[in-house]
């Protein structure tokens, strides 16, 4: 037996004696995400066994160095884990920008210092991390932000704002773009700090989404002060740090086209429309709509390997990322369309229990939001058609 068929073997033996019940299950409310930081609370005990086991393991970043507070894994043996946890209907223990975004920039630009500060408490769950970037004169033209440092010493003096800040109310720290620098060109000039959410200066105020609820915050910042040795790579090169992180956020936002823990789409709309005396969904047109839709789904987890893959390899396009996002996003949108379809009448239910508050039409809603943020669908397809196909004129 090769090492990493006992790899898998060990692997799937422990997540079988680790995972508990409760945590194999499809996920049915926000409560059912654990994201960390100073303010956390579990859900239940099984939500924290589960991540404090897999805490322990260093599996809430199995592909982080150990020295970090990660698993120390290879790439193969990451595959191996996500591949077994899928199979078995685990949930993801810890959910966290600092995982998704922050870590890879960190782990590639910051100082010896800096990963030693931040990455372990990342993978311990100890800080929850929001993302200072768009602003409102500079959504998908970020390179126009305004946001402003300017020296004191050993510490930038910070001021501006920043919006569509996700969960900023509910954060510790940021990863923050700002200009210390608007002499040069747009691109220039930008800087990549971090900095505590408790800092005197910072504020937010939550933004209402037509679904009623809302991840988003503006964030202001009234003279906030930061020490200098908080920016991430060069003073006045943040662009390259905000380019390497955008990759990771792009590619985490195509994941949720991914269907992962959770009942088939088929399997949810037959509990609305029904069967025929062979099994099938009642509705033929629907049934055509989810094959066509599966097929799409299968098509993306395939590219998601071959991204992989290709990194792995270090042949992976930097654009890649934009194409899988504008893949996913869209893909996620169309789900929700489907379920809409299949639940009829009954989809449209907006307070009642039986509907769980509505959870259905708010998600639907929610997913219009999906080929806005993190770059849209149009910025999204411009890019495809100027760094991967280039095209004329693009």
């Amino acid at each position: 037996m090769s090492d990493l068929e006992n790899f898998r073997r060990e692997t799937r033996a422990w997540l079988e004696a680790n995972c508990p019940p409760e945590m194999r299950r499809p996920m049915t409310s926000d409560e059912d995400t654990f994201w960390g930081g100073r303010n956390t609370k579990f859900s239940s005990e099984p939500q924290r066994v589960w991540f404090e086991r897999m805490r322990d393991k260093g599996w809430t970043v199995p592909h982080w160095p150990k020295e970090y507070g990660g698993g120390g894994l290879d790439p193969e043996q990451t595959k191996i884990l996500r591949q077994e946890m899928a199979a078995l209907g685990a949930r993801q223990p810890l959910t966290s920008f600092g995982i998704s975004m922050l870590g890879p920039a960190l782990l590639k630009y910051g100082t010896e210092a800096q990963k030693q500060e931040h990455l372990p408490r990342i993978a311990a769950g100890l800080i929850r991390w929001c993302q200072g970037y768009s602003e409102p004169n500079a959504g998908s033209d970020l390179a126009s932000l305004q946001t402003r440092a300017e020296s004191d010493g050993d510490d930038f003096i910070i001021n501006g704002q920043k919006i569509w800040t996700s969960y900023a109310n509910f954060a510790d720290w940021i990863f923050c773009l700002v200009r210390t620098d608007a002499t040069g060109k747009k691109h220039d000039g930008i800087s990549f700090i971090l900095f505590d959410m408790a800092s005197k200066g910072v504020s937010t105020k939550p933004i209402l989404l037509i679904s009623g609820r809302s991840p988003f915050c503006e964030t202001f910042f009234d003279d906030v002060r930061v020490p200098k040795a908080n920016v991430v790579g060069t003073v006045n090169r943040g662009w390259d740090v905000a380019k390497y992180l955008l990759q990771h956020e792009r590619a985490m936002i195509s994941g949720m086209g991914e269907r992962g823990v959770g009942r088939p789409l088929g399997q949810v709309a037959a509990d609305s429309v029904g069967t025929d005396e062979q099994g099938r969904l009642e509705d033929p047109m629907l049934r055509g709509q989810i094959a066509t839709f599966e097929i799409d789904e299968a098509a993306l987890a395939c590219a998601a390997e071959r991204a992989v893959d290709l990194a792995k390899a270090g042949q992976a396009h930097p654009a890649f990322s934009s194409a899988m996002k504008y893949y996913g996003t869209e893909l996620n949108k169309r789900r929700y369309e489907i379920l809409m379809s299949a639940g009829g009448v009954d989809a449209l239910e907006w307070e009642s229990e039986r509907s769980k508050g509505g959870a259905r039409p708010r998600a639907w809603l929610r997913t219009k939001a999906n080929s806005i943020e993190g770059g849209t669908s149009e910025v999204m397809l411009g890019i495809v058609a100027k760094r991967i196909l280039d095209l004329p004129g693009a």
